[in-house]
């Protein structure tokens, strides 16, 4: 029998689980040594290092010392330990090892029976849990704001990493907004990383998002932009959107705009929201959608 095995794995303990089903034992059966652990690729999207351990099999007669020593020195118990079902003390506070003085007696001679003639809905019930309080679910909102900034931060990183890949040296600021995060980045020559209208921003802003929510099962949003460019682009196209209303009031002539990203058309369309004298819409798929201007 082999007393010896390397296995790999994305993880250290899939890596594990590999090598003892190769040697057909259980974990207790085997000494473990991680000769390599896994580390992401480049970027954090390809590439990348698997786990490396190596497992040797311990003597029977060593497994069997090792067990009788532990065993000797703990106390064991007979009775045998009930297994709670799954979830079954999840989100329960700490069980009060002191009586409760509100607690009915049970030793009380007239105990307070349940009115049958309330209808069925109005009874209450003794075995329904009782609501979350306040305390477990900040503890799950907390939780929730540190995983999302863990994301964030992998895609600030994912940013930096491409910079780098293109030569600049650059610093992401990761800010938390209304409409998810931001993620501001500053340094030199940064017309490479916004790219003409911003098309290049555009692109790493959908990569920084894939880069994410990778693997998670609930979605974050972020905003990528450099040197304000958003907030100079958007104000851009709400002078943009001016003009061309006074060109449709004039001509009597609907505008149709070039394809824009959709958070460029919601700058037009939130501009000429309250017009008095026109209205806009839009036209065709994805890329290629374009904004309408059109009189009312």
């Amino acid at each position: 029998m082999t007393s010896k095995v390397t296995a790999v794995g994305k993880t250290v303990d899939e890596a594990i689980s590999q090598g003892l089903a190769q040697l057909g034992v259980t974990r207790d059966r085997v000494e473990v040594n991680v000769l390599e652990h896994p580390s992401k690729g480049f970027l954090g999207l390809f590439g990348g290092r698997k786990a490396k351990i190596e497992l040797t099999l311990i003597r029977s007669g060593r497994v069997l010392q090792e067990s009788a020593s532990s065993v000797s020195e703990a106390k064991v118990s007979t009775e045998p330990v009930a297994i709670p079902e799954p979830g079954e003390f999840e989100n329960q506070p700490p069980r009060r090892e002191s009586p409760n003085p509100a607690a009915p007696d049970p030793s009380s001679p007239n105990p307070v029976e349940e009115d049958e003639n309330l209808p069925r809905r109005q009874r209450p019930n003794p075995a329904a849990p009782a609501p979350m309080g306040t305390e477990s679910a900040e503890i799950e909102t907390l939780s929730s704001s540190a995983r999302a900034e863990e994301r964030y931060r992998e895609a600030a990183a994912f940013i930096r990493d491409v910079a780098e890949a293109m030569g600049l040296e650059v610093v992401v600021d990761v800010r938390r907004t209304r409409d998810g995060g931001l993620l501001d980045i500053s340094g030199p020559e940064l017309g490479m990383l916004i790219g003409r209208r911003g098309q290049t921003l555009d692109a790493l802003q959908l990569l920084a998002s894939v880069v994410a929510n990778q693997g998670s099962d609930k979605f974050v949003r972020l905003t990528l932009d450099a040197e304000n460019f958003r907030r100079r682009r958007a104000k851009t196209l709400e002078e943009l959107a001016d003009r061309l209303a006074e060109r449709v009031i004039r001509t009597r002539k609907e505008v149709v705009l070039e394809p824009m990203p959709p958070q460029e058309r919601k700058v037009i369309h939130a501009r000429l929201q309250s017009h008095p004298k026109v209205e806009t819409g839009s036209r065709g798929e994805e890329p290629n959608r374009r904004v309408v201007i059109t009189l009312k």
